[in-house]
């Protein structure tokens, strides 16, 4: 196969690579500026389209590809480069930062229009891409795939096979042990070619559900090994979506977007003149690692954060009452919760589930119709706010918005819901406000928007404890009646942001399962997990630096009337791998306690700037339980601001623990405070930071 470089753009430190094949086809190929010269001109492969698409009526690949694949169909075979423009224009947002696009444009048989846009906003370290499809011919056009990126030519480094060093890399996720990375080889999942190069093989994975982060995390990576190399992607996505890694010959390709036809139920009608774009991915390369390559991904949303409430800057500490009262706040409870932590630094207080529940029934039977309860708060909401705002804190409270319990009068409101089947879609514990219609806009905007502005609310946890997998009714498919409920909740996000223009939003969904960067874009910040009170809450803290910016991650601190000086400490550091949130038995603590609470929340906030604009090493040497933790943990983040090291020591720790700092920092000498609550002691010589552990369970933090 003939191919030629078409053209190459310079964005940051990544060149952009298209290649031109004869047959018309288009290729996408990032590779790090500084490796630009060891490229291998060019892989001896097929080539594969920057676009990927299937059209209903067009051939399926073959080659025992159904199944298995959409990629390449006839769709793909028959696409045609037309051109290639750029455009430059001022970014919108209020860092004013210059932004250029990247527009191909391509044209098949029945004249429909494929344009792949790739943008790149001064300053990030990724571009981020999408597709666009025209329907340019008289009937309906119906999709069954269109991706929003796809990456080929890896690894442009290797001639032929490249055995032995290529790795991919996923970041599993379930609940209350969310971002869990896994390494394989193209060995391992059998992505080397056949003898006769033809047949493909593909590892597609993905997530089907209204939980976009419950199996995966949207996110994948390659490296060669050899090369030093790393190719990263990550998709912003609030619907059913999928990865896939794919071969079948000495080039390798990497894809992704919406969940398609076979993996997630989706087809997409187009009448004809009309249009539909697909969900941004954003890409990076780097010859770092692993965890270079995915703070990279996370970058891209420090410029969504400048709309961030201005309180958010310093990133303030959260109180939050659920595993104080555990469903049950009342005005009393509450009351005794803001006089216990009076003076301790905290700026924002939450209220969660159950101030709607009436007597005698749980809370997570109750959400929807969001009626206070005049037995738990007979004075109503706006006092309870009233009285945060009166210790100068700024007063939060919990909605699940998008779904229903069963002891809700909603839950009964059948044309307010989604349905799959003709029936009302219901789970165990849920049913679902179907999102799409007017009437449940307006349902929400007086339950929730209009009862935010009544009491005074200055902060919303939006929770969402359920998935409702494939899809709904209500379109050409259950996929995309998934799809258009999904954007019809970001709509209702975007409005509450617009009328209330400086509430604090917390991306909650059973913990973190909506922590992707659409998501993300649109909250100050996002529960981190549903592990409460967990052992392994550091290690799920340090996992999400890869998938969020740890200023977004806000980290359960929950301290109990039992926990030992040493337990506190341990707790409170996992809380400086991101945002400390506080709860717990706070009405029932020594004064001991608080000593050593209060000598953490003095770390946290010194080292806060750092939090925010910083960059994270991670070391991992622990055995593979999360129930059973062992070995230890390390975490060194770097900011204009200084440095810290926060290590967390799990069951049959080394006698010594050495961790060097990176090349760059082994300069420094100082281990200016320390945070611990055990005989756990630390040194620092010639760029090695040594740990000495005085038993398990126990963490020692350091400002360098």
């Amino acid at each position: 196969m003939n191919k030629t470089l078409y053209s190459e753009f310079i964005f940051g430190d990544i060149s952009v690579r298209y290649i031109l094949e004869e047959s018309g086809r288009m290729n996408l190929q990032l590779v790090p500026l500084t490796k630009t010269a060891d490229i291998c001109e060019f892989k001896e492969s097929r080539g594969d389209s920057l676009i990927q698409a299937k059209l209903i009526g067009d051939i399926y690949a073959g080659s025992y590809a159904g199944g298995l694949t959409m990629r390449n169909s006839g769709t793909v075979e028959n696409l045609k480069f037309v051109k290639q423009e750029t455009s430059t224009c001022p970014q919108t947002s209020k860092d004013s930062k210059t932004r250029t696009e990247i527009i191909t444009s391509f044209e098949d048989a029945q004249k429909h229009s494929y344009i792949h846009t790739l943008g790149y906003t001064e300053g990030d370290l990724s571009v981020d891409s999408k597709t666009t499809f025209t329907n340019n011919a008289p009937g309906k056009a119906s999709l069954e795939l269109l991706s929003s990126f796809s990456l080929s030519e890896i690894t442009p480094f290797e001639k032929g096979l490249a055995p032995n060093c290529l790795k991919f890399y996923r970041i599993r996720s379930k609940w209350s042990d969310e971002a869990l990375l896994v390494k394989e080889t193209a060995e391992e999942l059998l992505l080397e070619p056949s003898w006769v190069n033809w047949q493909p093989n593909a590892i597609r994975y993905g997530q089907a559900g209204s939980l976009p982060v419950k199996h995966y995390a949207p996110f994948g990576a390659i490296e060669d090994e050899n090369a030093g190399v790393i190719w990263a992607a990550s998709l912003a996505i609030e619907s059913s979506w999928q990865m896939e890694f794919y071969r079948r010959d000495y080039g390798l390709a990497f894809s992704g977007g919406l969940a398609d036809r076979e993996f997630g139920h989706w087809v997409k009608d187009i009448a004809p003149g009309e249009s539909f774009t697909t969900p941004t991915a954003i890409l990076t390369v780097t010859t770092g690692n692993i965890d270079n390559a995915c703070q990279r991904l996370t970058q891209y949303n420090k410029k969504f954060l400048l709309d961030n409430p201005k309180s958010e800057e310093h990133l303030p500490i959260i109180v939050n009452e659920y595993c104080t009262t555990w469903g049950n706040p009342s005005e009393e409870n509450i009351k005794s919760i803001l006089k216990a932590i009076d003076g301790h630094g905290m700026e924002y207080f939450v209220v969660d589930c159950g101030w709607f529940k009436e007597d005698g029934k749980d809370w997570s039977s109750s959400m929807g119709d969001y009626i206070r309860s005049k037995t738990l708060f007979p004075n109503g909401l706006a006092n309870v706010s009233k009285l945060i705002h009166a210790r100068n804190m700024k007063a939060g409270i919990w909605f699940e918005i998008d779904n229903v319990g069963s002891n809700a009068s909603v839950y009964n409101k059948e044309e307010y819901l989604l349905k799959r089947d003709g029936l009302v879609l219901t789970t165990q514990n849920r049913r679902f406000l179907d999102m799409r219609k007017p009437e449940v806009q307006n349902y929400l905007t007086k339950k929730v928007i209009e009862q935010i502005k009544e009491n005074n609310f200055d902060y919303i946890k939006m929770d969402y404890n359920d998935t409702y997998g494939i899809g709904c009714d209500g379109a050409e498919s259950l996929g995309e009646g998934l799809r258009k409920d999904r954007e019809a909740s970001l709509n209702f996000i975007r409005k509450l942001r617009r009328e209330i223009p400086n509430l604090i939003i917390e991306n909650c969904a059973s913990g973190g399962h909506k922590t992707e960067p659409l998501m993300m874009s649109l909250s100050s910040m996002a529960s981190f997990s549903d592990a409460h009170e967990c052992e392994n809450i550091p290690v799920i803290a340090a996992g999400l630096h890869r998938t969020i910016l740890p200023q977004q991650n806000q980290i359960w601190c929950v301290i109990r009337e039992q926990d030992t000086l040493q337990r506190i400490a341990y707790s409170i550091a996992a809380g400086f791998l991101g945002r400390l949130c506080f709860s717990g038995d706070v009405t029932k603590l020594t004064t001991l306690q608080w000593k050593k609470i209060d000598e953490g929340i003095s770390f946290y906030k010194e080292i806060a700037p750092i939090i925010k604009d910083g960059y994270s090493y991670l070391y991992e040497k622990r055995g593979p339980s999360a129930r059973k933790l062992e070995g230890y943990q390390g975490v060194f983040r770097t900011g204009k601001e200084g440095a810290y090291l926060t290590v967390h020591v799990f069951d049959n720790p080394p006698e010594k623990i050495e961790i060097t700092l990176p090349e760059e920092y082994r300069k420094l000498k100082v281990i200016k405070r320390e945070y611990k609550g055990s005989n756990i002691s630390a040194s620092l010589k010639g760029g090695t930071v040594i740990v000495i552990p005085s038993g398990s369970m126990e963490s020692i933090s350091l400002l360098l």
